[in-house]
């Protein structure tokens, strides 16, 4: 019996040693001079190494022209553990890929079972039949959590070695080289060998050829993975721009704003379908695991048991759609709580989601979370401003000058909207006091004699002495109602009420027309200028800003600096906003803002913190003056000037402001003690309210030093800003001389307190008898103080000053 080709291929691999040596006998000079088709004499053993070598490097160079030209990463390992198989003479090799779900490591079979006579598409593993290995079970677990590559020659030996899969493929597993794939200090992957057939187990050699194939495994996975990392990123960053971009578009609904959002980066989050439940607000929770979802976007869950279903082995629909796999997150917003649901399912390429789907889907869900607080933040501004609204209609009901009110100023009984615009300035005419009863255009002008109304009759009697109501179309009945209502709009403070508010915008017209400063400006502007000085402390609360910040009141919130001033502007640009008082009515836009850039510099002016800062640019002003001859030429420049015409106008609203103590004695003696009234009462509720001890000036114990204060205060404010003025404008002499008059009569109340304290040191102390019988130890400030309190001193209903004799200081 002749054996057969087949018999001895079998005899020669059953016996390796006998035909190793058999081929190292029969290896003749003459046999390669045939196979190499050279001369025997020619033949070099050395040429066999050689040609082995080429044809590996030949190997290597189709490799990694393979992996340059195919990204189909599972095409190009399979050709290289095809190799490694034959090389080493393996009976089959894996690859196992390394992911994080749900935070647990583990390895899942991509290319299964490689023999040299295996095909790419029977070896790639399908998602659905994947063979998955935590970290702590089987060798292959061992070398990706040890990152060490292993070389079992008999798997019984090994306690890490399971048989679980031999159990599932009816298949024996003798021994084992595994290696990892790594990319830095991360594991991306684990090749592992079976089965020596041609020894009882692997060698070193093997082991050491099999590790030298596995570099180009390991740079074709390297590869595969940043490209895979980079693609995640890409996704990551579009997910966030897309979303970003649609969440801000929509701010009014939450269902429309995660619907724009999902819907636009859809193409981007890698899975069949996507759902999001959220949290119904209006539900009450009962117990502690109901959740109620309502509708937003496609598939709905209701409950926390429907949203932990892992997978459905029946269609949910009619076109036979299933669940395969599900990543589920919480939204949570930027106060960690949760809004709602997002799940996504099924991954477009069918395997399950891994680690950096979930970053991905985790960063999105984060920020539809902290979107979240887009709409409510927007809900919450709404019902602000509807609060805000309805504020501001109660303010105006009660500041507003209401029908009634414009009859009993103007004594007729038809109703306002039913006069004309020439009955209107007939009865104007006859009801308004003129210039000359009052003294309106004087400098010493005093309110003691006017009532409250009259101020109001006066104030309109100022617009038209300077032609702006006919020249800018003022409506006569809206001129009435606003500057009525300015006078309601003022609270009955001791010293920043009306008749304070009066005597500003009455300096204002002063200056403009006795003091001719009327010249460098336009009629428009000299509105605007009168208007805001009337304006300027409109609803003052009778403390200053220092105490609204130390206070918390919401107006030092609101403005950060000039807080009182920033709300008399808001409060005034209130007022103009209805039409009713709008004097500007009739103003064209650009007209208009003009108006309104004005009361912004004036009124914000009356901050004495500004005031001190714009002194030195004023007093530039003041000397360039000096150096036109040409008077007309000088006023033609000052006009183009806009800028310097502001810082003008700022001095000019201090000096207005200030203006009381420029005023006859008579007068500022008592306006300074209703001012000082004010002081006392900022200071009570320092000390009771905030518990701090107020400053002098504050403090009713120290009443004795107010002498001493107004000459301080005059030297230090008041002297700089009117001397300069009438150096600029002679005719505002008077003004400076009232000042020094002031302070003249300040400083001898100065001279005789200081004169009495020394008595009192003296004479150490003053006793008085109290009603009860005892005694009572008083300072010379506690005596006027109380002589004050003693005096005809309360305030006066219709003059709104505290009427204290000046000789109770």
């Amino acid at each position: 019996m002749s054996a057969t080709k087949e018999d001895v291929e079998k005899f020669l691999d059953g016996n390796p040693a006998f035909a190793q040596g058999y081929f190292n006998k029969k290896l003749t000079p003459g046999a390669l001079s045939v196979m190499a088709g050279i001369s025997e004499s020619k033949v070099d053993f050395g040429m066999l190494q050689e040609l082995g070598q080429i044809e590996e490097g030949q190997i290597l160079f189709d490799l990694i022209k393979e992996m340059q030209e195919n990204v189909n990463m599972e095409k190009v390992v399979f050709k290289i553990l095809k190799r490694i198989v034959a090389l080493i003479q393996a009976d089959r090799c894996s690859l196992f890929m390394y992911r994080e779900r749900n935070g647990i490591a583990e390895l899942a079979t991509r290319l299964f079972n490689i023999t040299t006579e295996s095909e790419l598409d029977d070896c790639v593993v399908h998602p659905d039949h994947e063979i998955v290995f935590p970290l702590d079970l089987g060798v292959v677990g061992n070398v990706a959590q040890t990152k060490k590559h292993v070389n079992l020659k008999d798997v019984n030996e090994s306690s890490h070695f399971s048989s679980f899969v031999d159990d599932l493929t009816e298949y024996k597993t003798r021994n084992i080289l595994a290696s990892p794939i790594m990319n830095g200090e991360d594991v991306v992957a684990v090749i592992m060998a079976l089965n020596k057939t041609t020894g009882p187990h692997f060698t070193t050699e093997d082991e050491d050829l099999f590790l030298k194939y596995l570099r180009i495994a390991t740079l074709n996975l390297k590869i595969y993975q940043l490209n895979y990392l980079y693609n995640c990123e890409t996704r990551k960053g579009q997910v966030l721009l897309w979303s970003a971009n649609k969440v801000f578009e929509e701010l009014t609904d939450i269902e429309r704003q995660f619907h724009k959002a999902l819907y636009t980066v859809r193409a981007y989050l890698n899975c069949d379908r996507y759902s999001v439940g959220l949290l119904d607000m209006t539900k009450e929770k009962v117990g502690d695991t109901e959740v109620i979802f309502y509708k937003v976007i496609d598939y709905i869950l209701h409950g926390k048991e429907d949203i932990k279903v892992i997978a459905y082995s029946e269609p949910l629909d009619d076109s036979g759609w299933t669940i395969k796999n599900v990543l589920s997150m919480p939204i949570v917003n930027m106060t960690e709580d949760i809004v709602g649901v997002a799940t996504f399912y099924n991954r477009k390429d069918g395997k399950p989601f891994d680690q950096q789907d979930e970053e991905l889907m985790e960063a999105m869900t984060n920020f539809l979370g902290w979107s979240h607080l887009n709409t409510d933040t927007y809900d919450r501004m709404k019902m602000i401003e509807n609060r805000k609204d309805i504020a501001q209609d109660m303010v105006l009901y009660h500041v507003k000058c209401r029908d009634d009110e414009i009859q009993n100023i103007l004594y007729f009984n038809r109703e306002p909207c039913d006069c004309e615009e020439e009955e209107f300035l007939q009865i104007l005419k006859k009801e308004l006091p003129g210039p000359k009863k009052f003294e309106i255009y004087e400098f010493g002008f005093s309110d003691f004699d006017c009532t409250e109304l009259e101020l109001v009759m006066c104030a309109i009697q100022m617009f038209y002495e300077v032609g702006v109501v006919k020249k800018f179309q003022v409506p006569q009945e809206v001129l009435v109602r606003f500057m009525y209502s300015i006078s309601k709009g003022y609270r009955k403070m001791p010293y920043h009420n009306w008749r304070h508010g009066f005597n500003v915008g009455q300096t204002m017209f002063t200056l403009l027309t006795t003091g001719n400063m009327k010249r460098y400006y336009t009629d428009l502007e000299v509105m605007a200028m009168i208007t805001s000085a009337f304006l300027h402390d409109i609803d003052h609360r009778g403390t200053n800003n220092l105490y609204q910040v130390k206070s918390g009141n919401p107006l030092a919130k609101l403005h950060g600096s000039s807080v009182l001033e920033r709300h008399h502007l808001e409060f005034s640009k209130f007022l103009l906003a209805d039409e009713s008082l709008n004097i500007y009515q009739n103003l064209n836009r650009r007209q208009n803002e003009h108006a309104i850039h004005l009361m912004d510099i004036a009124i914000i002016a009356t901050d004495l913190q500004l005031y001190f800062k714009k002194r030195t640019m004023f007093q530039k002003i003041v000397d360039l003056s000096k150096t036109y001859e040409d008077e007309k030429k000088w006023v033609d420049w000052m006009s183009l000037e806009t800028t310097r015409k502001e810082i003008v106008l700022a001095m000019m609203m201090t000096a207005c402001d200030l203006s009381a103590l420029t005023k006859p004695w008579e007068v500022q003696s008592k306006v300074a003690l209703s001012e000082a009234a004010e002081f006392w009462v900022q200071g009570d509720l320092e000390r009771e309210v905030l518990e701090n001890q107020p400053i002098t000036m504050m403090d009713r114990n120290f009443a004795g030093e107010l002498p001493k204060l107004q000459c301080g205060f005059i030297d230090f404010v008041c002297t700089f800003v009117y001397k300069e003025l009438s150096r600029f404008h002679p005719a505002i002499q008077p003004m400076y001389d009232g000042m020094l008059n002031n302070r003249k009569e300040w400083k001898a109340k100065q001279e005789e307190y200081e004169a009495q304290q020394a008595i009192l040191k003296a004479q150490h102390n003053v006793y008085l008898t109290t009603s009860g019988g005892g005694q009572e130890e008083l300072t010379y400030d506690c005596i006027c103080l109380k002589l004050w309190e003693q005096s005809e001193c309360g305030q006066d209903q219709d003059k709104g000053h505290m009427l204290a004799p000046v000789s109770s200081l």
